[in-house]
């Protein structure tokens, strides 16, 4: 999982979150739209306690966490509900998928100007 930078100035304080689901994912269609599932197949959903606030959360885990345990995790004390293990850190395949549009249309004109020239 890629780490979130933390500001010197501002260092990134540490809590217990509370893990409140963990479900499988089997990502089944994930491989066909956008690109090779990754290896991580348990949705961790927790909660922690920050700032007179509880924030919810999730991530993926290669291994099962059971309901009501608890693990640390720091978090941004500017902005409370950036956390280490929040799923917006990781990087999206977005890329991947916008690359195969993208090229799709390119083997079209191709092929829509190949047949043309058959004339």
């Amino acid at each position: 999982m890629k780490k979130r930078t933390q500001s010197p100035d501002f260092p990134w304080l540490e809590t217990q979150a509370k893990v409140t689901a963990c479900k499988y994912d089997f990502g089944a269609g994930q491989a066909l739209a956008f690109g090779i599932p990754t290896s991580k197949h348990f949705l961790i959903s927790f909660s922690y306690y920050a700032h007179g606030q509880t924030f919810t959360d999730e991530f993926r885990s290669p291994t099962y966490l059971e309901q009501g345990s608890t693990f640390v995790i720091t978090y941004n004390p500017l902005s409370p509900q950036q956390n280490s293990k929040s799923t917006a850190a990781l990087p999206t395949k977005t890329p991947l998928f916008a690359i195969g549009v993208v090229g799709s249309i390119i083997i079209s004109l191709i092929w829509l100007v190949m047949m043309r020239g058959c004339r």
